[in-house]
């Protein structure tokens, strides 16, 4: 059951195509730092390689037939990508879904306050996050605006060359006697993680005069005013762009791996597709980290509706075909594994763990100590995956999400299981998983791709 090292089987020019897959996936994760930004990309890829809005379809009244390339977005912040097959939908799809949500610190509706000749913004963390990790660390705001008048100012700031950082500031070693004395849960409270943006007076201002400079120049550049961050949604998220990691630029370090080391091989494989029997999806999600709730998030009906949508287009609606499609279904539902790290080998078991180089990891079920809140895949469906991964050559590994009594997680999984179609987890596993700064291997990045892309056509 040993799983022999990915990088083996790649040499020469070969070894080049993983090394020139990780580039296009760095400048994806240097630029995409939020749901919105990595639908927005994703759709001008897939517009690229043929993709049609699918609300243009509509509204032109237009048919689908086998052979046509679709895209529905929700709200700017989720997506779902379709390739029509040649058999009808209700014998089933072949699906690979992902959540382009990461954790970060979002700013509250009411942020700008001023304390001691300081303007900070305050923050509520999003998802599951080590508090203590994102003290004294360079961030950038990254969202948007709404106005009153319609309009949606985009905001990017801290990411180019000369341009500010913000942070959460960290109290000095000297003094932190007693904060070091605390759990690592309380060693940073999150009411206290409020970033640190200005500390220039207004001139002629008496009151709030650094808060006041602060809105002067958003107002200057952007256009906004401090009641405007009402209907905002800014996130700070690390600064920086992704880097290779290690002498032999064998990883990628960077935020947000968690889960687009998984969205963009999946939106990637459906862009190799050419004609296809049964019809192929990527689905893209948000909010996963906070329970896949919200009408972005996959508990919604966005997917079922979306598919109806296609069905109708193409000629294949009816309330039944649409339940008979989703069950008919075959689903890799793609989110990260905690890779084996020899620093803290407590937690892992290493026969039930994932590697560093070993290709895509399969996790049979996710959830916590007694399986709580998982998928668990069928014995059939896993056997059906084996055989069309062997038979394409792609390396994989199975793994649990460390031991028993331990923790967990969990993903999609199980909410599309609900329609009873086959789902298993799949995806990259990764070292510091929910760090500001995670890492993942170049060659089970590309196993990933490679995996996806057999499933698409082979499942």
């Amino acid at each position: 059951m040993l799983r022999e090292n990915a990088w083996k089987k790649y040499e020469g020019e070969s070894r080049k195509q993983v090394f020139d897959f990780a580039e296009g996936y760095k400048e994806f994760l240097s630029k995409c730092k939020t749901e919105r930004e990595c639908t927005t990309e994703a759709v001008r890829e897939a517009k690229a390689h043929g993709y049609e809005s699918l609300e243009e379809v509509l509204e032109s009244g237009r048919s689908l037939k086998a052979g046509d390339k679709v895209y529905a977005e929700n709200m700017g912040k989720s997506l779902a990508l379709f390739h029509i097959g040649t058999v009808p939908m209700e014998k089933g799809m072949n699906i690979l879904g992902a959540h382009i949500d990461s954790p970060r610190l979002d700013l509250k509706q009411n942020p700008l306050y001023e304390d001691t000749d300081l303007a900070l913004l305050d923050t509520h963390y999003y998802g599951g996050v080590k508090k203590y990790q994102w003290v004294a660390t360079p961030l950038a705001l990254h969202g948007v605006v709404a106005k009153k008048d319609g309009t949606v100012v985009q905001v990017a700031v801290g990411e180019e060359e000369g341009e500010p950082v913000f942070g959460v500031s960290d109290l000095l070693v000297h003094l932190s006697a007693t904060q070091l004395e605390k759990s690592g849960a309380k060693v940073i409270e999150g009411e206290d993680m409020n970033i640190l943006v200005g500390s220039i007076p207004l001139e002629g201002e008496e009151k709030e005069p650094v808060k006041k400079q602060i809105l002067k120049l958003l107002e200057e550049k952007y256009g906004i005013h401090e009641e405007d961050f009402t209907s905002a949604e800014l996130e700070a998220v690390p600064a920086g762009r992704a880097r290779d990691y290690g002498f032999d630029r064998s990883m990628i370090m960077s935020y947000g791996h968690d889960d687009r080391v998984c969205a963009y091989p999946s939106y990637q494989a459906m862009f190799t597709l050419e004609e296809v029997e049964k019809t192929c999806v990527c689905l893209l999600v948000d909010k996963e980290e906070i329970g896949s709730v919200g009408a972005t998030g996959m508990q919604s009906r966005f997917f079922e509706n979306t598919v109806a949508e296609v069905m109708n287009c193409a000629g294949q609606y009816s309330e039944l075909a649409l339940r008979r499609a989703l069950k008919n279904s075959r689903m890799l539902s793609s989110d990260v594994s905690a890779a084996f790290d020899p620093n803290y080998p407590s937690v892992m078991e290493k026969n039930n763990s994932a590697y560093f180089g070993k290709g895509l990891t399969f996790n049979k079920y996710t959830g916590s100590r007694g399986k709580g809140g998982s998928n668990d895949a069928n014995a059939e469906y896993i056997a059906k995956i084996r055989k069309v991964f062997d038979d394409c050559n792609v390396a994989w590994q199975t793994a649990e999400l460390g031991k028993v009594d331990q923790g967990g997680g969990g993903t999609i999984a199980y909410i599309l299981a609900n329609y009873g179609m086959e789902v298993i987890d799949s995806g990259v596993c990764v070292l510091n998983m929910h760090a500001p700064w995670e890492i993942a291997s170049k060659v089970d990045i590309y196993e990933a791709y490679k995996g996806y892309e057999a499933f698409l056509k082979y499942i």
